[in-house]
């Protein structure tokens, strides 16, 4: 009943800035639907039982301590990069460079080898099933990544740029962000390099430059999006964008993504990690 009512609240919020369109024109009727969803957010935030997103992160943790694999161990010992078994600030210093398998890596691409190397899994079936369609309740590969990002929350993001492969990825990141391609035309930068824009009722963060924007935006994924019902990783968002313009496929844990992934830690440095963060 309770998510009801602020559903409910959304729906008000909506249509009330609908009614207003005739009498204050369309500039401050997007005002205020922008207001009325910030509205629904912030009574889903004055309940934190409210979020569905903390189911996820219960079960990733579950799933974290599960003996699994033809290893039948856990991923306990998983480095994250602050030494085996440590979670916490783990995420808000990642993509970072791994020594042991010579390559940047991001929290969901880093899981998976953990997976692999550890615990002795196929993480073919974990890869083809690492987004959730709508219906199914979540993904392992969702679950785990809210819980190992979850112990980083209050902390600031610290992007790591010492290791020349770090700085690789960054630069290779920052180009990727800014390059214009397929059918339209368009860029990263296309939608998010320009302060103040909007698409239908969605604020588009400018994240073209270091501040407010790319902390916000960037600090919160995983996320619970109440459009879709369900939690969406930071990986899925860098899919779902280039598949909004038209760009080929993305392969889950590529080198591409973590470095469009390292580029906007980047931007986003000083932020306050805060997930499964609630967006539309």
């Amino acid at each position: 009943m309770k998510m009801r009512r602020l559903i409910g609240a959304l729906i008000l919020g909506i249509a009330l800035s609908a009614g207003l369109a005739a009498v204050s024109g369309p500039a401050t009727a997007q005002e205020d639907a922008s207001k009325g969803i910030e509205q629904y957010r912030k009574m889903m935030a004055e309940d934190p039982f409210a979020n569905p997103g903390l189911l996820y992160v219960d079960s990733g943790e579950a799933l974290w301590k599960e003996k699994r694999g033809t290893n039948n161990v856990s991923l306990e010992a998983c480095d994250m990069g602050k030494g085996p078994g440590v979670l916490e600030g783990a995420m808000a210093e990642m993509p970072r460079y791994f020594a042991d398998a010579d390559k940047v890596m991001d929290v969901e691409s880093r899981i998976l080898w953990c997976m692999e190397k550890l615990q002795g899994l196929d993480t073919g079936p974990v890869k083809k099933k690492a987004f959730s369609k709508s219906g199914e309740g979540g993904s392992e590969m969702e679950f785990l990544a809210s819980y190992v990002s979850s112990m980083s929350n209050g902390m600031p993001l610290k992007p790591q740029l010492s290791h020349p492969k770090e700085k690789e990825a960054y630069a290779l990141g920052e180009a990727l962000f800014f390059l214009r391609a397929g059918p339209f035309d368009f860029s990263c930068e296309s939608c998010h390099g320009t302060p103040g824009s909007r698409i239908r009722l969605q604020d588009l963060p400018d994240l073209s430059k270091p501040g407010v924007d790319a902390q916000k935006t960037i600090a919160t994924w995983p996320a619970y999006r109440v459009s879709t019902e369900s939690v969406k990783t930071m990986q899925h968002r860098m899919s779902d964008c280039y598949r909004q313009m038209r760009m080929p496929k993305v392969g889950f844990g590529s080198d591409a993504v973590t470095a469009l992934i390292t580029y906007l830690m980047k931007q986003a440095e000083g932020g306050e990690v805060q997930v499964p963060a609630l967006k539309r």
